[in-house]
């Protein structure tokens, strides 16, 4: 995308905000996508024939999953949330 130059030589306001908006739409779409893709690929640990495992592992999953939708949208709402990954069953 050009962004359009004012007479002063600097990028408008408006292009600017224009800019940051496609950057965010573009990384919002393909992280997104990326974390669905991740999902479904734990989910496939749930073929009962390949792997061994009991309510309580599932529960971890999806509870260290959910903490971490929790932790993104305060993350959205207040971008100076910590970030940390901790997981084990």
């Amino acid at each position: 995308m050009m962004l359009k130059r004012s007479e002063g030589g600097s990028e408008s306001g408006a292009n600017t905000v224009s800019a940051k908006r496609e950057k965010f739409v573009q990384l919002a779409e393909s992280r997104t996508i990326n974390a669905i893709k991740a999902i479904r690929v734990i989910g496939k640990l749930g073929n009962k024939s390949a792997y061994e495992f009991d309510d309580t592992d599932v529960r971890k999953i999806v509870s260290a999953l959910t903490r971490e939708i929790e932790a993104l949208k305060a993350r959205m709402a207040s971008p100076s949330a910590k970030e940390t990954v901790e997981f084990k069953l």
